[in-house]
Formats: structure tokens, sequence, C-alpha cells
């Protein structure tokens, strides 16, 4: 999410993430570019937060990114930190419906107030209701409304169909006047990264990613980007973006150019038999991490100590083995679902215990 290292907003004030510019004075009115109405949509999947406390949600199932007006301008001033224990029941009851039939989708926090939003499945399969919630730093719920809402929508061309269609919209973030958007697409080089300007134009058929896949030992250009986060290397912005079974790549955003086809540098190697959850970029001590939850190998704690200089990996890596850049295992963060940066210090996360009930919690960044 990014927003998901609150390069979102790039403010001075938030500032602390890792390699990440000062956005321009001259910034366009993105509140100027929305128009009042109604907000439908068909599914709920990732979310970003872009400047002025307008938050971008991806709808795979209708192949669409919308930019709604939160209202949500308000500097934090509260020292409270979102813990709720039994997120799921409490959201089940807000929606007057069992915590049986809660999903949760994506979280992304707001910089400015630090109200965390929710992208919600109310029930099961195709008759499931899309909802967005917002959780205040007190711990209150509410339900964010859509019907007289100032919005504006991008159509993703060309997306997928059938089993794939839930991959259509796999991550997204704001950086710099545009929404960066990971997907899968119909084509032949499915695996695509759009770089859409906002205030929204035309979507164009996006960029063609293609990778060494160390665990599978070949080329890919099917498997989507499952998460991804902005990052600078050398005064140039680049994404992070990791893979199931699970590479990490890099590549320059100056490359995401419609209709064109690149091949990102895999950087590091983490094991197959996974799949990304979630990841941010922050910087402790000096020095910068990826922190990357994980459905299999836990939460990671990854150095990009030298991601400048790496080569790439271009050989097999067997055995489930590891290479590239070394990671950590945060024992202390486990069964992590989704995560965000709250601050320079901490972190929104989304635990999921056995049986499926879910805690949220905030947590100091390792």
């Amino acid at each position: 999410m990014l927003h998901r290292i609150c390069a979102v907003f790039a403010l001075a004030s938030l500032a602390f993430v890792a390699g990440l510019p000062l956005a321009s004075a001259a910034e366009t009115d993105l509140l100027g570019s929305l128009k009042e109405g109604a907000v439908e949509l068909k599914s709920a999947g990732p979310l970003a937060f872009s400047p002025k406390g307008i938050l971008i949600i991806g709808d795979p199932t209708a192949a669409a990114i919308y930019a709604v007006d939160t209202g949500d301008r308000t500097a934090g001033t509260s020292t409270d930190r979102p813990k709720v224990e039994g997120l799921n029941t409490k959201i089940a009851s807000l929606l007057d419906t069992e915590s049986k039939e809660v999903q949760v989708k994506d979280l992304a926090v707001n910089p400015i107030s630090g109200t965390t939003y929710l992208s919600v499945a109310r029930g099961r399969g195709d008759s499931a209701k899309a909802v967005i919630v917002r959780l205040s730093r007190d711990g209150k719920l509410s339900e964010l409304a859509l019907k007289d809402v100032k919005s504006a929508k991008a159509g993703i061309p060309n997306a997928a169909q059938g089993k794939g269609r839930q991959d259509v919209i796999t991550h997204l973030a704001y950086l710099k006047g545009r929404v960066l958007v990971a997907g899968l697409s119909n084509e032949e080089f499915a695996s695509k990264l759009r770089s859409i300007p906002f205030p929204f134009d035309k979507t164009d058929q996006g960029t063609s990613i293609e990778i060494y896949h160390g665990a599978h030992g070949q080329i890919e250009t099917r498997s989507p980007v499952r998460v991804f986060a902005p990052y600078q290397i050398g005064g140039e912005d680049h994404l992070l973006a990791a893979y199931t079974c699970t590479p990490l790549v890099k590549m320059p955003v100056a490359q995401l150019k419609p209709g064109e086809k690149i091949k990102a540098t895999t950087v590091a190697e983490l094991g197959n038999r996974n799949r990304p959850l979630s990841m941010i970029v922050y910087n402790k001590g000096g020095k910068d991490y990826v922190l990357m939850a994980n459905s299999s190998r836990g939460m990671m704690k990854i150095a990009l100590e030298g991601v400048d200089s790496i080569k790439g990996i271009t050989s097999p890596v067997k055995g489930g083995g590891k290479a590239g850049l070394a990671y950590e295992n945060i024992k202390e963060l486990e069964n992590v679902q989704k995560l965000d940066a709250f601050g320079k210090d901490h972190a929104v996360v989304l635990i999921q215990h056995k049986g499926g009930n879910l805690d949220l919690q905030t947590v100091e960044l390792p």
C-alpha cells in the first residue's frame, strides 16, 4: 500500500519513510477533479491514500479504480493508537451480520488523521456486498458512506476474465500525481503495472512485467505482482515488488510506459510455497528495511542495504532456498495478514487467529 509507505502524501511532516521525495508545492487541486454522486462497488479490494484525504479503492470485479473524498483532513492530535480485539465481530455488529460473513480485504491508514480504513466483503461469493469501514484512533468503527460522495473513476482495460478476475487489481499506490496499479490482463504477457495520471485521465494498456523467478528457475510473465512499495534508489523512483513463491524485484518507475515490456531485477528469493500479503518500507536507526507479511513464512524484515548495486538473481535457487538480500523473521509478529505505516515508528497490523478471529493492533516497527 505506498501510500503503503506513506509516499502517498509525501508531506514534510511524514517524510520519515526512507528515500521518498517531498511533494511539489504546485500539486494539482485533486479535490476539484471529483464529482458528486454514488460509488457502487462490486467488490472490496486494495486501498491506498492520495493527498488531501482522498482514498483510492480497487474494485477487481468491476475492473475499476475509484478515488473517494473521505473529508478526513483534520490532523490527528490524539496519542491513541488503534487496538481492537475481535475486529470481525465488531464489524459484523456494525453491518448487522454474523462475524463469519465478514472478510477484511485490505487496510490503509490516512497519514493526516491516523484513521484506519478497511475494505470489507459482507457475505461470501458473488453476492458479497463491498463496504468501506473506518476505525478511529480511539477504536470507534463507522461505515464510509458512498451514496452522496465526491469521487472519480478509472476503468482497467483488457482485464483478466474467469478465475483471473480477482487478480485484475492486486495492489495499488499513489506516487507523484499517479496511481500505480498491479494486476493481471487478458493479454499474452498477463502481468501488468499501470501508471494512471490522477486526476484520472484515459487509462492505458499498461506495462508488461517480466521477471526471473529463481525458485522456479525460469522467466515469468503471467504471475502478477502481489504487493509493492515505492522506494528511491540513486535518486530515482523505483518499485520494490513481491510475487508468490517469493521473489522480490526492483524496477524503475520511469520505465512504466504504455505498451512497453520491461524486465525487473530480482533482488531476493525469500523461499517457495509462500505468498506475500502486505508490505511497507521504513527507516530505523538510519537504515532502510522492507517489512513484509507472508502466508507461510511469517513476518520478514528485509535489509535494503546494497539494493542499489545488487546485480540480480539469474540462476535457479532450489529446494526453497534463499538468495540475494538477507532477511530475518520477526517472531513477535505472527499471523499478520495486512499492515500499514502508522507514523514513522509504528505500524497497524491485522492478525488472524485460528478459527478466523481478527485482531487489529498498533506495533512498534522492529
